[in-house]
């Protein structure tokens, strides 16, 4: 496998989800922290190396492969008190801005779940790119941002006799991402 420090390989990429990961950690009972993963979602970009600002992501994420090792916590986080998967089977990310600082590529877009749409900023690391054994050219990227699941609609919550709640309003959504290039 050749490897490169900088990414160089402008074109339209389709994500591996076979090595992706789309992943959330919350804060459970105020004293841990509750890690979780999307197993099924399917995205594609544009990269522009050169000029940053023309490229574009678009995501889409299946809602019920949530899972975060627990089946009881699964089934509560796709029922109607959160993600509500039978009216809302989908969450959606559409970028609509792109810049690049270095190796630091900054996203915004629209992250829709449920019936709610808002725009957020996702800040990535260039990871590289590389020529795999099977003449694939594939980008890497990792990053992470916070939002506050109840601007999204995902507002249940239940009170601790200790005080406090069972879940934290603060959501941190980290991406694992490995593209391969398809033109």
């Amino acid at each position: 496998m050749t490897e490169t420090s900088n990414l160089t390989s402008t074109g339209d990429y389709t994500l591996d989800t076979s090595h992706s990961r789309l992943g959330f950690v919350a804060r459970h009972a105020m004293v841990t922290k509750v890690r979780g993963q999307f197993g099924t979602f399917e995205g594609t970009a544009h990269v522009d190396a050169e000029t940053p600002t023309n490229s574009r992501v678009d995501l889409t994420i299946d809602v019920a492969s949530v899972s975060t090792g627990s089946p009881d916590r699964d089934g509560h986080l796709t029922s109607a008190d959160f993600f509500d998967v039978e009216n809302y089977p989908t969450m959606r990310f559409v970028s609509s801005e792109v810049a690049r600082r270095d190796s630091v590529w900054s996203i915004t877009g629209d992250l829709s779940i449920k019936d709610v749409t808002r725009s957020i900023t996702i800040e990535f690391e260039e990871n590289g790119s590389a020529l795999d054994p099977f003449g694939n050219t594939r980008l890497g990227f990792e990053g992470e941002t916070t939002i506050n699941r109840k601007d999204f609609g995902l507002t249940w919550n239940a009170a601790l006799e200790t005080g406090g709640v069972l879940v934290s309003d603060k959501i941190k959504l980290e991406f694992d991402i490995s593209a391969i290039k398809t033109v």
